[in-house]
């Protein structure tokens, strides 16, 4: 009896994680990621506390995924049907799992890149080559974004403030930010890591059904060309 006492907790932790590997499918993707990261941390011969904090970061997501899964499940429980307050509660733990992705991702990018990698990303961030101060590209590519957001929910007759509308907001923003990384450094796999990043954001508007791609395909165009214009085409 007291053999079955100790192992039946962990069996049941077990089919937990069985359960929602087979059901959630953002679970079964952060656990390939999982696997690739560990796989990359040992090919790249990171340092050990350099890796311990990549799998924190990574077990930090996987439990935000699980939670997210078991809130989700409880309000399915509760309110069968569709609620304000039950959205409300899966939009709220959809986020935090947006969140802890996100950080991960930086986090991982940090690690990857090196201090001398960021710190060349500083000197071009404040060097004075460029005859438009990149702050102000930045500043005048946001106010362009949020223009073409205004008319277009007005083209678009729905969407409200700070949600929904026929251009991306947030996908304008984050295709913008990558796209300018191509001009900013010449190691490829900042805007890459850029481009992930707004793609994650872009996919977390789909999934919360704010967007259509059609919607998010304009933003992520919007952006791009913004980022294009403003660092690629304008003298420096």
């Amino acid at each position: 009896m007291a053999s079955k006492d100790l192992t039946g907790p962990f069996r049941i932790a077990f089919n937990g994680i069985v359960h929602t590997f087979r059901t959630q499918r953002h679970m079964r993707v952060h656990l390939y990621v999982t696997l690739i990261v560990v796989l990359g941390a040992l090919l790249l011969n990171m340092r050990i506390r350099e890796i311990l904090v990549l799998l924190f970061m990574v077990t930090f997501v996987l439990v935000a995924e699980m939670f997210n899964s078991a809130i989700e499940a409880v309000v399915d429980l509760v309110s069968p049907n569709y609620h304000p307050l039950a959205k409300f509660a899966k939009d709220i733990s959809a986020g935090a799992v947006l969140v802890t992705t996100i950080m991960a991702i930086v986090v991982g990018a940090m690690i990857a890149l090196g201090d001398d990698q960021w710190e060349r990303i500083r000197i071009n961030l404040t060097t004075h080559e460029w005859g438009v101060p990149i702050m102000f590209r930045y500043g005048a590519g946001l106010i362009v974004v949020v223009i073409v957001v205004i008319i277009g929910k007005g083209l678009g007759k729905h969407g409200q403030v700070l949600r929904g509308g026929l251009v991306s907001g947030h996908a304008a923003i984050g295709f913008f930010f990558a796209t300018s990384m191509f001009f900013l450094t010449d190691n490829a796999l900042v805007p890459a890591i850029g481009i992930f990043l707004a793609c994650l954001v872009a996919q977390s508007r789909w999934e919360a059904k704010i967007h259509s791609v059609f919607e998010l395909t304009l933003g992520a165009t919007v952006g791009a060309v913004l980022g294009v214009l403003l660092f690629g085409i304008m003298p420096k």
